[in-house]
């Protein structure tokens, strides 16, 4: 199989090169050039947010039988990019997000719940969900429907992780002491580790598939308690995870999802979308999960190569708790007889 990688030198892009790599296929990855692509891939060169910047892959005479696509800026770079090669590949995946469902998609929502409107394939950047539906019909416009996947995925885990999410919880584990952890700690979850999302999306282009999929594991593969208790114990077991009811966590003014990365409180409308989605489609279809222990060592042991310091995109938010925030929180909800949120402390 032949493999046109847009991007291709960080997080899902490079698992995706490297997981085709190590099946043998043949890769090519357009890039920047700010990062070298996996050892073993062909690299072509260019800017796609750049007038010309597509002028390497223009001029190239590769055929594909696939080309996947992460970009999640302005969709016009994908429009601009699915029309150079349409003729020249057989399938266009395009990895998008459960961000375009229309807000807020109800518990068990599947791949035809409504999606965002005012989404157009040749618009410049706005906001996210926008960019990746518009993103999503820039590859239907010119690939057509049954030879296009659309991967709305969901919260992606796992080695080169460069949104801050998992890295941050191992670096907060490994520091040690009494840490606030979001409860409940039976809290369902769902995400995709990386490698899992890249098996998946090279085995629909086997399999010919076409058309959207939710892409995540399915709710409660993992939980709250069992992906903090595995950043434990990876990282040494010095760390005291210390259960905090949600109430306390939010009338402390944490924000949930970027604070406290993962965690967003249950009953929400964000739990909802970001951690209660209908998958059965995507598991039909192949997907499996490793254990969120896997994952979570995984990440670790690449963390530990980076020297501790995980990469850090540009342009998403830095995510984590101040250590001061954490640690009145702590305090206040130890103190007895303190009111901590609306919620009094009565531990002798």
């Amino acid at each position: 199989m032949r493999l046109l990688m847009l991007g291709g030198t960080e997080f899902v892009g490079r698992a995706v090169v490297e997981t085709a790599l190590g099946r043998g296929w043949d890769v090519t990855v357009f890039h920047r050039g700010r990062h070298e692509a996996p050892p073993g891939a062909r690299s072509l060169h260019g800017d796609r947010t750049a007038t010309g910047g597509l002028a390497a892959l223009a001029a190239d005479e590769g055929e594909w039988d696939v080309v996947v696509d992460t970009w999640s800026a302005a969709p016009r770079a994908v429009r601009d990019t699915a029309r150079l090669l349409r003729g020249r590949a057989g399938r266009y995946v395009y990895v998008s997000s459960c961000s375009v469902y229309t807000w807020a998609p109800p518990a068990g929502y599947a791949e035809d719940a409504p999606v965002v409107e005012g989404a157009s394939a040749d618009a410049e950047q706005t906001a996210y969900a926008q960019d990746k539906r518009g993103g999503e019909l820039a590859v239907l416009d010119a690939f057509g429907a049954e030879s296009s996947v659309l991967v709305r995925s969901g919260l992606i885990l796992g080695p080169y992780e460069n949104v801050g999410r998992l890295p941050w919880w191992l670096t907060r584990t490994a520091r040690g002491g009494p840490v606030l952890a979001p409860g409940p700690r039976d809290l369902p979850l769902q995400y995709v580790d990386v490698r899992d999302l890249a098996e998946w999306i090279l085995g629909a282009v086997e399999q010919g598939l076409s058309g959207p999929y939710n892409l995540m594991s399915p709710q409660g593969h993992a939980t709250m308690g069992t992906l903090l208790d595995a950043c434990v114990r990876v990282t040494g077991g010095a760390a005291e995870l210390r259960w905090t009811e949600p109430e306390v966590i939010l009338d402390a003014g944490i924000e949930p999802w970027v604070q406290l990365p993962v965690w967003v409180p249950p009953g929400s409308d964000l739990h909802d979308a970001l951690h209660s989605a209908d998958v059965s489609r995507a598991l039909a279809a192949g997907l499996r999960c490793r254990p969120v222990e896997e994952t979570v060592a995984d990440t670790w042991n690449w963390l530990r190569g980076m020297g501790g310091v995980a990469p850090q995109r540009a342009d998403r938010t830095r995510k984590g708790l101040d250590p001061e925030v954490e640690a009145k929180v702590l305090a206040a909800a130890d103190a007895p007889g303190t009111d901590v949120g609306g919620v009094r402390n009565t531990t002798p």
